[in-house]
């Protein structure tokens, strides 16, 4: 009898531990993918970012060019 209920009682604590390092793994894989959505989401981005510099680079050295023939006149 009391082997009987030492087995109860050692199956219950192995399943109730499966069950929440189970829970405690899917909360770190739900987090783990929210990185990585805001990681896509920065490299997606960053293409744009990055036109858009070479653009503002262009426009300063038109403005720079601009200011040396103003100062030459």
């Amino acid at each position: 009898m009391i082997s009987l209920v030492s087995m109860l009682g050692t199956v219950i604590g192995t399943f109730g531990g499966i069950l929440t390092s189970s829970k405690l793994t899917s909360f770190r894989i739900e987090q783990l993918e929210k990185k990585v959505d805001k990681h896509n989401n920065f490299a997606s981005r960053m293409p744009v970012i990055e036109e858009q510099i070479k653009v503002i680079n262009h426009r300063i050295d038109d403005l720079e060019r601009e200011a040396k023939n103003y100062e030459n006149h």
